[in-house]
């Protein structure tokens, strides 16, 4: 007995300890993010000031007075929401039909949305950048950035999505039909009700896909559409995460999506409680 007592004592204090230190290697990088933004670009690629030296909000500044940073922000926030809208738009009732009327190419269908994911963007920049600039005068407009960022993550939603509407009993929207509920109906009433958590998780991580994504926020835009994406890149240096003015434009990008995982997970900790409880 005091064998399996001791055991279970060290394994209280082992498992969370080994949890600790695995987070912590994983934060280390961000705190190491942070932690440079308060440097000058000269203490910052100095060794002699790795940990100490002065701290500044010179970065931050300089960030927001010379580089318009607000303005590459609200370009962020306004593609990253309606982008994420749309794909959860068209990928509700699409993952809505699949997993609950499927057909013989179903699972064809679902493989090769996969299978898109799998074309090197490169290989499409050229005419898409064609076809935007010169024909169909897009080129650098919400619209188009809005468009891509939702056709590059749509696959995603969608098997997201059809995974959590496969958990739901096939017996309850059957129910919905024998009551004379229409499509739009069970959709609205019986499904998302029943897969809210499934759907705002996958909104959330959609969100922060067509937040970071750099790629084709960078090669699609100049100014006027331009991301956090496109600011970051324009302040790159050999140095890397040890510039400080990089540092603090990245710290400032992560900042939004930090807070918004944060408050998202409150809501869905507090959401799934109350319906515990209720």
């Amino acid at each position: 007995m005091a064998t399996i007592t001791q055991n279970s004592r060290l394994s209280n204090v082992l498992w969370p300890t080994v949890a600790w230190l695995i987070a912590l290697i994983f934060f280390f990088p961000i705190f190491w993010l942070v932690f440079t933004s308060f440097k000058t670009d000269q203490d910052a690629v100095n060794p002699e000031f790795l940990f100490r030296f002065t701290p500044t909000l010179e970065n931050y500044t300089n960030m927001t007075q010379n580089y318009d940073y607000w303005k590459f922000a609200t370009n962020s926030v306004i593609t990253s929401t309606f982008a994420t809208l749309f794909a959860l738009i068209v990928g509700v009732p699409a993952a809505y039909a699949m997993a609950f009327n499927p057909s013989r190419h179903t699972k064809d269908i679902l493989m090769w949305m996969l299978s898109t994911k799998m074309l090197p963007a490169a290989a499409v920049l050229y005419p898409m950048t064609f076809l935007t600039k010169n024909m169909l005068g897009i080129y650098d407009t919400h619209f188009l950035v809005i468009l891509v960022l939702c056709l590059v993550n749509l696959p995603i939603v969608i098997w997201m999505l059809f995974t959590y509407f496969k958990e739901i009993p096939k017996e309850i929207i059957e129910a919905g039909k024998m009551d004379g509920v229409s499509t739009w109906g069970e959709i609205k009433d019986i499904l998302i009700p029943l897969a809210w958590g499934g759907i705002t998780s996958t909104a959330l991580l959609t969100f922060i896909f067509c937040w970071n994504e750099a790629y084709w926020t960078v090669r699609l835009t100049t100014f006027n559409a331009s991301t956090l994406s496109t600011l970051i890149e324009g302040n790159r240096a050999p140095e890397g995460l040890f510039f400080g003015r990089l540092s603090a434009v990245s710290t400032a990008a992560i900042a939004p999506i930090v807070v918004l995982g944060w408050f998202c997970q409150k809501q869905l900790v507090a959401g799934l409680t109350f319906g515990a409880v209720k």
